[in-house]
């Protein structure tokens, strides 16, 4: 099992930018399809970036596209989500997560997630 820990979260203005991280401790992730999702109070989950193992194929939710980058570094075990020009709507905790199957873009077809890093934006 793998076990993800997020962080680079943190309070920041509209149209700053924030880098999270989400490391993998365990076992390996090269081969694993791992995405990003957020969760805003009230709200269900959403599916915000995923990248797949060579790090080459990516995609993003239509709310943060061209803003928001998604990377990987298999040789520290490392998914990285650079999010530039941050809006208050953006506001949530994110979390990293490994795909186990299914719709990358479905949180039920993720088996193992991060406890979550919180973002704040303000206006």
């Amino acid at each position: 099992q793998v076990q993800l820990v997020e962080s680079g979260g943190g309070l920041v203005q509209a149209g700053d930018s924030l880098r999270l991280s989400c490391v993998a401790s365990g076992r390996t992730f090269n081969g694993d399809v791992m995405g990003w999702f957020r969760q805003a109070p009230g709200k269900e989950r959403e599916f915000v970036a995923v990248i797949w193992p060579s790090g080459t194929i990516t995609n993003y939710a239509d709310s943060v596209k061209g803003r928001f980058t998604i990377s990987r570094d298999n040789a520290k075990n490392t998914v990285y989500l650079q999010m530039n020009s941050l809006q208050p709507l953006d506001t949530a905790v994110y979390f990293c997560a490994r795909r186990s199957a299914g719709s990358v873009y479905l949180a039920p077809s993720y088996d193992n997630w991060g406890r979550g890093t919180q973002v704040t934006v303000s206006s």
